[in-house]
């Protein structure tokens, strides 16, 4: 997946495209070379940032401590580094999640 890399055996990268205002939190699927994930959250005021590594956390089952935004905070392109979860870990949890959605369509 090239929005996601290995960081370390127990840390993952993530490019993110993240869409504020949303009608609820999700992820949505690729926007060119990033993982767009839909926040209620405004942008304003750090809000959407602190949703964010909320959702991260709890997506891939860390704690909030553990979810850091490296680069983008005043931005839509986000760069996100998630400790105490490997890369397959983590590609299964979002293949699980694109499975999980189709059977919503």
């Amino acid at each position: 997946m090239s929005f996601m890399e290995a960081v370390s055996d127990r840390s993952v990268a993530l490019a993110l495209y993240i869409q504020p205002k949303s009608s609820k939190n999700t992820v949505c699927g690729l926007h060119g070379n990033e993982l767009k994930i839909a926040l209620t959250a405004p942008p304003v005021e750090g809000k959407a940032n602190k949703a964010v590594i909320a959702y991260l956390a709890k997506l891939f089952g860390v704690t909030k401590s553990s979810v850091t935004i490296i680069s983008g905070r005043q931005s839509r392109h986000k760069r996100c580094l998630v400790d105490g979860i490997g890369i397959e870990q983590a590609e299964k949890i979002l293949e699980g999640r694109s499975q999980s959605d189709e059977g919503k369509k």
